[in-house]
Order: structure tokens, then C-alpha cells, then sequence
């Protein structure tokens, strides 16, 4: 938060606080003293907590609605009610407690001793909150969350001893039982903290994060910065379909991105760290260098070599028609190079339709229209679209490719980046990079410019253009190696990605028409003579138009 916090905003704010660890207070007073008196104090005051929560709220909906409010302020705006959500919930917590605690009819066998320091560690954060909210403090922040870990150890042996109690006696199982219930309960706080941790982290950074995913960015930036605890600041790129986010690294004032931070899964980040080295390894130069790697439990995280320039997509839908015309001569170019120093005489078979149908079950999930049992229409046999891919795996198992080469894997226009200044072009999101047939990078960068959800008649012809220019420049290369059955490849890659794009599109009219021509394609295929494979031709203009 580098923002101000409005005043009202911030009243409210601390009454709130000093009223969950008034309540939190009284509850480690319980343990000491379980009168009725006291748990009336935790259990009759749930409303003052809920009025100031709902302050809080109503106060920043009000500042939201405003024109002027802008995207810093919304996002401070947003996390005091986070905040305050989270601190409303610490208090229903206590409430919980008391009324497990209330019924037991022998305390002193509960151990009640156990339990106050808990609740101290939690009250600890909660006087930290203010004071990370108000100043914007990361660290304070993660001190908050660090209790969490240590909280969770100590219920975790709570509930150990408590367990081992109930093996040995039988004459007080329910108030055992209830002792768990509220070591559980206290858990709980402890994920509140570690919550309300990750929020203020989040509004600091300006993007959503995480306790852990912040811990690795932080070690990735200290380790790029050689141990200095250099400030930095970093901005949502783009999520990822596996789960994985990208964000843009900045140190200081400086707008320029001194890096690119991806983390998720450790298996994906772990894939995209082997496809970057493998392709420094096969073609040095096309790939960004890899800075920092770190791994820890199930996830990962790489800080990678931030290019210049812009996405080919940007330049398709923003930049002149000759900033556009030199990108795809110097992509087309970078290609045919690629595949020459890359080529091997080992045939390959890309599996267009096995990939289709592993993906079928997602795409009618999103498009239950779609499954069609087949049809008869005047005596002709129309076939289901699950029949018709099986028909064409069995025909696609006498088109290998002759040749492989070492391909991209998932050559969108968004994975490509060219740099006007320097004339280079680079390649992003490596995770999917093997020797393969060169047809599935030409038929992945052909969909994926087609399924751009732009209607502006203009530019959508433009688009076209591109695709088609595209499969003329992988025509000749084709005709030049020798490769005959390069057309009919490339009709199973064009229906395999059409089909597939459609899981990641609502637009019912564009959804339909990927479809419709996925299912055209297919039917070509199945229609075409093998025997004269090298005179098939996709009728592109008729494909990639609209």
C-alpha cells in the first residue's frame, strides 16, 4: 500500500483491532478462570466486531463507486476489506472456543495451560496489523504470516497429546474431544493470520500473492541483486492455463523490467527451466536466460531474462503494417533456420488426433452442443465428431513425418517476441519444446491467430492475411525438403487445434465456426488418396476467412 488510508477508514480499523484482542484475551482468561462471566464477555460481543466490519465495508464500496478512484487506491480499498473480513473472523473463532469450552465439566484435566500462549502468539499478530496496513510494511507482514507455521507446530502436538489421553482413559472422552475441537480451532486463527499476511503482501505488490510464492520471489531477488535487500515492485503479466502466473520485476523507480518471475507447479516450472537450457543447448540465442531457479515442497519458482520488444500478438493488433510485414519475414526466416540446424532424418509421428481426444472431454465440458452421435441425411452417413477423429487417427497412422526437427510446442503469436531495434525475434514459454514434426508449431501459430476474439472487420482480415502468409512460407519449405505429405499433416494439426482452442472460448459464434472447420478438415482427410498425398491442398482461403 503506498497510499494513504482514509481517516474513518483507519478509526475503524483500530477499534476493530483492539476489540479482537480484547476478545482474545478474555478468551486465555477463560482458560484461567472458566467462569460463566467471562465467556459471556467472548460470547455476547459478537455484534460491535460485525459493526466495525461492516464500517469498514460500507466505507470502502462508497470510495470504490467513485470515477475518479484509481487502480492504486481500488486496490487499497480492497484489501482493508479483506482485512477487516479476516479480523471479524478471528473473533468468530474465540466465540467457537468458548462454546466448546463452556460445556466441559472438568477443566483442569483439558491441560488448559497449553492454550494461552497459542492464543498470546495470535494476539501478537493482530497488534501487528494496524501498523503493516497503515505504514505498508512487507516485513511486518511477513512476521504476521510466520506465525502461522509456528502456531500449527504447537496445536500439532496439542492435538498429539490429546489423542494419546484418550487412548488411556475413558471417563472424560467428551471433554478430551472438545479440547481438540478447540485446538483445532485455534489452528484456524493461525490460517487467518497467515491470510491476512498475504493480503497486505498482495496490496504492497499490487497483485495477488501469496505467503510462499513471495518468499521465493524475495530469495530470487536477493540472490539476482547479490544478497542485497533490494526493494522491488512487480506487476501481473499473465496466468498461465496450467496454474503458473508471470509477473514483470522492477527494482526502484525504475519502469523497466529488470526480470520476468514465473512460478507455480514444480513439475511445470521445472519444464519450462529444461526448455529453456535445452534450447541454449540445440540453438543458443533464441531463448531468454534463465537467472534464478528455487524449489520448495510442491512448487517452484524461475526468474527469467526480461526481452525487449513485443509479442507478435501486439504487433498483429497494434503496430504498422510494416512493423508487422518485418516481424513476420524475420519469424519465418528464424524458423527456416532453426529447422535446418536442427534437422534429423528420424521420422517422426506427432499424434494429432491422440492429443485431440485426450482434450474432446474438456472441450464438451465447455461445449456439450458439440458431442453429436452421427446422423443418416438422404442416405448419406454423417459421423459422430468422436467417430470421425477415430477414423482419422487410424488414416493419420500412415502420415508420419519423414523428418523431425526441434519445435517450439506451443507456438502461439503470445510466445513470440520480436525486438524492432535489435530485428530479433525470441521465443517464450519453452516447456513443451522437443524434436517433433515441424507441422505442429505451423498449425498451433495458424489457430492461434484465428481464434483472436476480434470482430473489427478490418483488422480480422488482417489476421487472415497472416495465417495464410504464414502457410505459404511453410509450403515452399515443405516443397523443398522433399515432404509430401506436409498438406495432409497439417489438415489433422489445423482440425486437432481448432477443436482444442474452442475449451478456451465462450463466444458461442466463433466457438462454432473453430468447430465446424475442425470437423471439414477432418472429412478431407478421410477423402483424400493417399497414393496422391502430394497433391492434397487445404483450401486456406475458404479456411481462414470470415
Amino acid at each position: 500500500m503506498t497510499q494513504r488510508i482514509p481517516d474513518s477508514i483507519q478509526d475503524n480499523l483500530r477499534f476493530l483491532c483492539v476489540e479482537v484482542d480484547s476478545q482474545l484475551a478474555n478468551l486465555q482468561a477463560f482458560f484461567a478462570t472458566p467462569t460463566a462471566a467471562i465467556a459471556r464477555r467472548v460470547s455476547e460481543r459478537d455484534g460491535y466486531a460485525r459493526n466495525l466490519k461492516m464500517r469498514i465495508h460500507a466505507d470502502c464500496v462508497r470510495r470504490l463507486s467513485r470515477k475518479k478512484t484509481g487502480e492504486a487506491r481500488r486496490r487499497i480499498l480492497r484489501s482493508l476489506e479483506l482485512v477487516a473480513t479476516d479480523l471479524d473472523r478471528l473473533t468468530e473463532l474465540a466465540r467457537e472456543s468458548v462454546r466448546q469450552l463452556v460445556d466441559v465439566d472438568d477443566p483442569a484435566a483439558l491441560s488448559p495451560e497449553d492454550f494461552p500462549p497459542m492464543l498470546a502468539l495470535v494476539r501478537s499478530g493482530v497488534a501487528m496489523v494496524e501498523g503493516a496496513v497503515a505504514d505498508s510494511d512487507t516485513q511486518q507482514a511477513l512476521q504476521i504470516g510466520r506465525l502461522q507455521d509456528t502456531l500449527h507446530k504447537r496445536v500439532q502436538q496439542r492435538v498429539g497429546d490429546g489423542v494419546t489421553a484418550l487412548k488411556q482413559r475413558d471417563n472424560s472422552t467428551e471433554d478430551l474431544t472438545r479440547a481438540l475441537f478447540v485446538a483445532q480451532t485455534i489452528r484456524q486463527m493461525g490460517d487467518v493470520l497467515l491470510h491476512l499476511s498475504e493480503v497486505i503482501i498482495s496490496a504492497n505488490l499490487g497483485q495477488s500473492m501469496n505467503f510462499e510464492r513471495y518468499r521465493s520471489l524475495h530469495s530470487l531477488v536477493e540472490e539476482l541483486a547479490d544478497g542485497e535487500d533490494e526493494a522491488f515492485s512487480m506487476a501481473p503479466i499473465a496466468e498461465t492455463r496450467s496454474g503458473s502466473s508471470i509477473s514483470g520485476i522492477s527494482t526502484g523507480d525504475d519502469d523497466d523490467y529488470m526480470a520476468i518471475f514465473k512460478d507455480g507447479l514444480k513439475r511445470k516450472v521445472k519444464e519450462e527451466r529444461q526448455g529453456v537450457e535445452s534450447w541454449h543447448e540445440i540453438y543458443p540465442g533464441l531463448a531468454p536466460r534463465i537467472l534464478s531457479y528455487k524449489k520448495r515442497g510442491q512448487s517452484a519458482a524461475l526468474l527469467i531474462e526480461h526481452l525487449p520488444g513485443f509479442t507478435f500478438e501486439h504487433i498483429l493488433l497494434n503496430e504498422s503494417p510494416e512493423l508487422l510485414d518485418e516481424a513476420l519475414k524475420r519469424l519465418t526466416r528464424t524458423l527456416k533456420s532453426v529447422w535446418q540446424e536442427t534437422h534429423t532424418d528420424t521420422p517422426v509421428a506427432a499424434g494429432y488426433m491422440q492429443q485431440l481426444e485426450k482434450r474432446l472431454g474438456e472441450v464438451y465440458k465447455i461445449h456439450p452442443e458439440f458431442r453429436s452421435s452421427g446422423a443418416t441425411v438422404c442416405g448419406v452417413e454423417l459421423l459422430g465428431f468422436d467417430a470421425l477423429v477415430e477414423r482419422a487417427r487410424v488414416r493419420e497412422a500412415e502420415l508420419g513425418a519423414p523428418f523431425s526437427v526441434y519445435i517450439h510446442g506451443d507456438f502461439n503469436v503470445d510466445n513470440i517476441i520480436y525486438d524492432p531495434l535489435e530485428r530479433r525475434i525470441n521465443f517464450i514459454d519453452l516447456h513443451r519444446s522437443s524434436y517433433m514434426d515441424y507441422v505442429q508449431d505451423v498449425s498451433v501459430f495458424m489457430v492461434s491467430n484465428y481464434r483472436l476474439q476480434i470482430m473489427d472487420a478490418p483488422l480480422r482480415r488482417r489476421i487472415m492475411g497472416l495465417a495464410q502468409d504464414f502457410y505459404r512460407t511453410a509450403r515452399r519449405y515443405a516443397t523443398s525438403r522433399g515432404d509430401t505429405t506436409f498438406e495432409l499433416r497439417l489438415a489433422l494439426g489445423l482440425a486437432r487445434s481448432f477443436a482444442t482452442s474452442t475449451r478456451f472460448i465462450l463466444d458461442q459464434s466463433l466457438a462454432s465456426r473453430m468447430f465446424l472447420r475442425a470437423r471439414y478438415l477432418l472429412e478431407l482427410v478421410l477423402a483424400a488418396d493417399l497414393e496422391k498425398a502430394d497433391r492434397f491442398r487445404i483450401p486456406m482461403k475458404e479456411i481462414f476467412v470470415d
